[in-house]
């Protein structure tokens, strides 16, 4: 099984590890690169994009690091190699909240939800203040909810493509915001601004936690698995 690992245009490489499988299931004529990249990966037991780029650039002297990453991106995509995420060396919870380029998601729904309501019991509804409200109010119904809906149901992250997941959670949010407020109708509450709000607030801290959850565990048993194959 050969690994490699690509950086992201950050050039994070630790953090950003991906592992290239050879799949030998395509026709189209291969360039030179591309074709040392598999003959790299046949032959090695597992390698870091260290490796594979200081093999590369023996041979290819004006071969940069983001150009051989976005090799390797364009030949996932054309099925030549299969890129998997390598998770990191963690099982708690405390400590996986602690990788913050994997949680970005999960602080940035939480804190616009306690921004929003900040926003909306705090400034005052006249403008130009209003204004905030109205974006932050507009982007906690119209998009929070679905997000971190989303981002449950499908928490290996390769699954859909930003688009698709900006879709997604748009349309989910116009189906689960009615459908909060409809239960709410049947609550001695009813549907009015404060129940709403702490409705939709809850829901939005309780699916984070629940996708943070299934993130972890798919991480978990990933290192796990990848332990026993070493």
């Amino acid at each position: 099984m050969a690994v490699v690992s690509p950086p992201l245009p950050t050039l994070h490489i630790a953090v950003s590890q991906l592992r290239a499988l050879n799949k030998n299931n395509r026709t189209p004529p291969l360039g030179g690169v591309e074709q040392a990249v598999l003959n790299f990966l046949d032959k090695a037991n597992g390698s870091t994009v260290e490796s594979l780029f200081a093999s590369l650039k023996t041979k290819l002297p004006s071969l940069t690091e983001e150009e051989l990453a976005d090799l390797v991106y364009e030949m996932a995509d054309d099925d030549r190699v299969e890129l998997e995420d390598v998770p990191p060396a963690t099982t708690r919870v405390q400590d996986y909240l602690r990788l913050w380029d994997r949680n970005l998601w999960f602080y940035g729904a939480v804190s616009i939800a306690i921004v929003t309501v900040l926003a909306v019991y705090t400034l005052p509804e006249a403008l130009p203040l209003v204004a905030v409200r109205w974006v932050l109010g507009g982007v906690f119904v119209l998009f929070i909810p679905g997000y971190v809906t989303i981002e449950a149901l499908f928490p290996k992250g390769r699954e859909l493509d930003g688009i698709e997941r900006l879709a997604l959670s748009l349309g989910l949010s116009l189906a689960l915001v009615p459908l909060i407020g409809l239960v709410m109708n049947y609550t001695p509450w009813g549907i009015r601004l404060d129940p709403m709000v702490a409705s939709l607030t809850l829901y939005t801290l309780a699916i984070s936690i629940i996708g943070v959850a299934r993130k972890l565990k798919i991480s978990r048993d990933q290192y796990e698995r990848q332990q026993l194959q070493k």
